[in-house]
């Protein structure tokens, strides 16, 4: 267990997240929507004041997986809300009227903070608001993004996850893999582990979603091995080059497979076409309810040979949530009022089981470690255990000039070319290295 999660002050939470967990495992999250909207005469009866409800709009670019638990997430909260009420819109803000929230990601979060500021941050709206803003810290969860240079939030990190490894159980017991124990550890030992699938008939032993993300800033940080020299990429050096050049060998031997974009990445896996996923911890959402897939789930490789590894891995926002500049001070009121009915300990809880993001507080943390959960958040505790392994260090501290979304799709254009054969490892990490040093 990491030095974080003992000293998060389990005492002061232990009653109230027992209560929650309870709660959250005594009902699916569809359940609590109708059991809090069974309380709705009571509350239409408070409410019937001249008054009217704050209407707040939510713009949302989750996959289409996660959309369900942030529809509940809203149910459940209008329900016990009578000051304010949150919809679901389709406009962002590039229209004329912005909503008061936007969930976004990838580029589009990119383009909404390219240029002058457009954003009130997360921070400053609640201590104004007057409601507590209890988030994990940046160095707890290895994150930068969305966080200003003190820690403080610009924004809720709702899509955290960071890469694992899952492995088809009945495949590796075909093969005459041990399930308990998955000789999965390094990369050496995954080797050895590909070479028994193929031969026991796996056609795709090995498939990782988003490789540049996986194998350039996480295997880095994980094997403690810096992939900046100052404020220019270094990953072009001769760890990276053998580490690259060894997957393309996989690749050429059909012991590794690479894929469209991480949904069909994932579909192969789920299919049983691949017997081994590396990608996003969030995906155990989606694996655990797929009939016929008995998933596993274990840390991320590393190369036994690197000094000091494992270090520790990188939590990637691939969402999260921003409130538009120039709202009334009464909408920000009500955005606060929202996003601490969010970080409550049980419907962190909720949202860590329906979505497979990791938490956003340390309460959700406490939680995620219960046995009383059995293995509903397996891939919460592996993560947390993954990014907290080791204290970070220069090297495997996140990097801004690698994390971000447009750096991370300019390396995968390089790397595709190793994949298809027409350029070396070296190649294309010179190439992906000089790209980012001019912006193109």
């Amino acid at each position: 267990m990491s030095t974080f999660v003992q000293n998060i002050g389990r005492r002061a939470l232990v009653c109230t997240i027992a209560a929650a967990m309870l709660a959250a495992l005594a009902m699916p999250a569809a359940a609590q929507g109708k059991k809090s909207r069974a309380k709705a005469p009571a509350a239409a009866a408070k409410a019937a004041q001249p008054q009217q409800p704050i209407q707040i709009e939510l713009y949302q670019q989750l996959p289409p997986s996660r959309v369900k638990a942030l529809q509940d997430l809203v149910e459940r909260f209008n329900a016990q809300s009578t000051a304010s009420q949150v919809t679901l819109v389709e406009n962002d803000w590039r229209a004329a009227k912005s909503p008061h929230m936007m969930i976004l990601s990838g580029t589009n979060e990119e383009a909404f903070l390219t240029g002058k500021p457009r954003y009130k941050p997360l921070f400053a709206l609640m201590k104004e608001a007057g409601v507590a803003l209890q988030t994990v810290k940046p160095q707890a969860m290895v994150t930068r993004k969305p966080f200003n240079a003190n820690g403080q939030a610009l924004a809720l990190p709702v899509g955290l996850n960071t890469p694992v490894l899952f492995f088809n159980r009945a495949a590796f017991k075909r093969a005459g893999i041990n399930t308990e124990n998955p000789p999965v550890a390094t990369w050496s030992d995954l080797q050895g582990t590909l070479s028994k699938l193929g031969a026991s008939g796996v056609g795709c032993p090995l498939t990782i979603a988003e490789p540049a993300r996986v194998l350039i800033e996480n295997v880095s940080a994980w094997d403690n091995v810096p992939v900046t020299s100052g404020k220019r990429a270094s990953f072009n050096g001769l760890f990276h080059v053998k580490y690259v050049s060894q997957m393309a060998s996989w690749n050429r031997a059909t012991l590794l497979k690479f894929f469209k974009d991480r949904t069909e990445t994932e579909e192969r896996f789920i299919k049983g076409e691949c017997a081994i996923f590396i990608g996003p911890s969030d995906s155990w959402a989606d694996f655990r309810h797929v009939d016929g897939l008995d998933a596993g789930i274990s840390r991320l490789p590393y190369i036994a040979d690197a000094p000091g590894a494992p270090q520790n891995t990188h939590a990637s926002s691939s969402a999260s949530l921003w409130v538009p500049a120039g709202k009334k001070s009464a909408e920000y009121k009500a955005v606060a009022n929202f996003v601490n009915f969010w970080l409550q300990p049980e419907n962190q809880i909720i949202w860590q089981r329906d979505t497979g993001y990791l938490p956003l507080t340390r309460a959700g943390i406490f939680a995620s470690e219960s046995a009383l959960l059995g293995d509903t958040l397996e891939n919460i505790k592996l993560a947390i255990g993954q990014l907290t392994y080791r204290p970070v260090t220069a090297h495997s501290a996140v990097q801004p000039l690698i994390e971000r979304e447009s750096a991370l799709r300019l390396i995968d254009e390089e790397l595709a070319e190793v994949w298809a054969g027409r350029k070396s490892a070296k190649a294309a990490l010179d190439s992906a290295v000089a790209r980012l040093s001019t912006g193109k």
